[in-house]
């Protein structure tokens, strides 16, 4: 059961692994090369990163699931791909309680790492 998760994981997330929190080259095409563009794009996705993330911490399962699939679709937006292959793990980690916590914890600090990469990328603009 473990290895369909993990391939199906690999398989929807569409995108290689790394270990950039933001696909900066994803981010220019998503912004058509418009940085002012691109830096409100950067705001809204960590203003509502952080909210998903604070929602999900009190919500009941069912909820929970529905805001991890929200933020993966918004990282996949602007390339945050550990984001959303981290919500993609709550997601598959549905009704496993340990599981659920450690994806829980897996994608807070992907949304960390990310929400730091941001910081940076507002201030040199």
């Amino acid at each position: 059961m473990t290895q369909i998760a993990i391939q199906k994981t690999d398989q929807s997330s569409a995108r290689p692994l790394t270990t950039a929190p933001i696909d900066r080259g994803h981010l220019s095409r998503m912004s058509l090369s418009d940085i002012s563009l691109e830096r409100e794009f950067l705001r809204l996705f960590d203003r509502k990163a952080a909210m998903l993330m604070t929602r999900m911490r009190i919500a009941d399962p069912p909820l929970a699931l529905l805001l991890a699939h929200t933020l993966k679709n918004s990282a996949q937006s602007i390339g945050a791909w550990n984001i959303a292959r981290a919500a993609e793990g709550v997601e598959l980690a549905d009704g496993i309680a340990a599981e659920a916590e450690l994806a829980f914890t897996r994608l807070g600090v992907a949304v960390e790492e990310a929400q730091a990469t941001i910081a940076k990328l507002l201030r040199a603009h």
